[in-house]
């Protein structure tokens, strides 16, 4: 059996690697304030949160697609899903805490817990059976639809009657039939396992039926070897059925793995939208196109993470660049420019992954590739200056970057005086085009901002923080041409007063 929920043919791997950069994309996009409302606490929740996250940039669009009708059905049906979460979760806990049998070398130990496991196991699957009698019509998404139909076609009645009428044969109330062989020095070989004689004659049958010639040995009650030799020879001839009853045990137990693990992607969801939804946001489900595609459009987005932290609506900002490759971000200190650019990374991650999106709506062209290079703080072991730093780790981007990438740089090559830098961030851009990344650049670099926008590129936009006359900030990024000034001196008379 196979849930397929997060793939349409194969499992979610829950030991796959994560991208070489998740450090700094967790660091840059603020991504564990994510993790942590879709996990609530739950450690196991946060372990699948951050891998299908992270992992989602290989994603095409199929699978993106095929996610997101299984979400839209989890967003309707959110009590339902969280019922046979908690079945997958109560069949791994109850083995953890009971069933420890399964791991002895003994098979009559091994027979024993694993008739207790399955006994288990069929209750549960008779619970995940019966919702999808009963509730397999209220969901439309290809993933759920196969779900519940495989759960009908596997669980049905004369299943579970076959395997209770064989666990109630395993336990053996009337002894073992074993047959064997003697080989080299009379020692016993080839146990096997035999189906025990009809028990279902009357007394009447059992009196005068015709029975086979045998030869009986009593042990005497204190005879411990005896009773010793004779445990041997049972667990010899049980020992073929003990593994292959554990064997059975365990693949349900791996089907409730799989199950738990790849709900939970989906519970953590339903808990990142229910915390959405109390404070107003809203929220939308993407439109992924191909990567040699350049959209990049959107209503409304806002950057989820900060919501999630302040625990209040954020103001959302609107764009169009569409058929754009550079988008240059410059204006107001403290204008909103690093929320705006964290916002496109966060937006583009959930996309990938097949989540929704904190906007209104949301059309871009998947990346083959997520980078950020944010500014970082001085090297206090001053073993570099901080454009080395810069440029080393633009260096290792530059190593791992590939065609229809996507880069986010926030204040990057700022280290140095204003016409180095630009530049520098000049010749990066231009070979990062060449290359069909897309650029998403925050900089008070007006030497680089100006000089590509008098190059008047049909393929670049500029965007501006928008500023009032009296100095407020409306946190919106507007289009406009790049400003000779941020306005440092709004900031200097917050700080300081005016009078100063």
């Amino acid at each position: 059996m196979k849930a397929f929920l997060m793939y349409r043919d194969q499992d979610f791997d829950l030991q796959q690697k994560l991208p070489w950069n998740e450090q700094a994309l967790i660091q840059d996009l603020e991504l564990n304030v994510l993790f942590d409302a879709m996990a609530l606490g739950d450690k196991f929740l946060f372990e699948v949160a951050k891998k299908a996250v992270l992992c989602g940039l290989s994603n095409d669009l199929d699978t993106i697609f095929y996610r997101q009708h299984i979400l839209k059905d989890c967003l309707k049906n959110p009590s339902i899903i969280r019922d046979i979460y908690h079945i997958a979760v109560e069949a791994i806990e109850n083995k953890k805490k009971h069933y420890y049998g399964i791991f002895s070398s003994y098979p009559s130990s091994i027979l024993s817990s694993s008739i207790e496991m399955l006994q288990m196991f069929m209750g549960l699957l008779k619970k995940l059976k019966s919702i999808a009698d009963e509730q397999a019509d209220k969901f439309e998404s290809e993933g759920f639809t196969a779900f519940f139909a495989m759960l009908k076609r596997e669980l049905h009645d004369e299943y579970f009657a076959s395997v209770q009428d064989h666990l109630r044969e395993l336990k053996f109330r009337h002894g073992v039939l074993i047959s064997a062989e003697l080989g080299k020095g009379n020692e016993g070989t080839h146990y096997i396992l035999r189906k025990p004689h009809n028990k279902k004659q009357s007394w009447m049958q059992r009196i005068f039926a015709q029975k086979s010639p045998v030869y009986t040995f009593y042990i005497a009650d204190r005879d411990e070897s005896g009773f010793r030799a004779l445990s041997e020879l049972k667990d010899r001839g049980i020992n073929l059925v003990a593994n292959a009853l554990a064997q059975s045990a365990d693949h349900i137990l791996s089907f409730f793995t799989m199950l738990r693990t790849e709900l939970a992607f989906y519970v953590g969801c339903l808990n990142l939208h229910g915390q959405l939804a109390r404070m107003g946001e809203p929220i939308s489900f993407p439109l992924p196109v191909a990567p040699d595609e350049r959209k990049h459009s959107f209503k409304g987005l806002y950057d989820v993470c900060l919501a999630l932290s302040m625990k209040q609506k954020i103001v959302g900002n609107d764009l169009d660049a569409d058929h754009k490759d550079l988008v240059i971000i410059t204006g107001a200190n403290r204008g909103g420019k690093s929320t705006f650019l964290r916002s496109l990374g966060l937006s583009q991650l959930m996309m990938q992954c097949g989540m929704f999106v904190p906007a209104e709506f949301f059309c871009a062209n998947i990346c083959k590739g997520l980078f950020t290079h944010y500014k970082r703080k001085e090297d206090v072991t001053m073993k570099s200056g901080k454009l080395d730093e810069e440029l080393g780790r633009m260096s290792e981007i530059i190593d791992h970057i590939t065609s229809n990438s996507m880069v986010l740089l926030n204040e990057s090559f700022a280290a140095t005086n204003e016409r180095e830098g630009s530049e520098i961030a000049r010749q990066i851009i231009c070979a990062l085009l060449e290359k069909q990344i897309k650029v998403f650049f925050v900089t008070h670099l007006y030497e680089l901002a100006h000089g590509f926008y008098t190059q008047k590129l049909e393929n670049a936009i500029f965007l501006r923080a928008e500023r009032q006359t009296d100095g407020r900030r409306t946190f919106k990024i507007t289009q406009g041409e790049p400003l000779q000034t941020s306005y440092g001196e709004d900031l200097y008379n917050k700080i300081f007063g005016t009078d100063c």
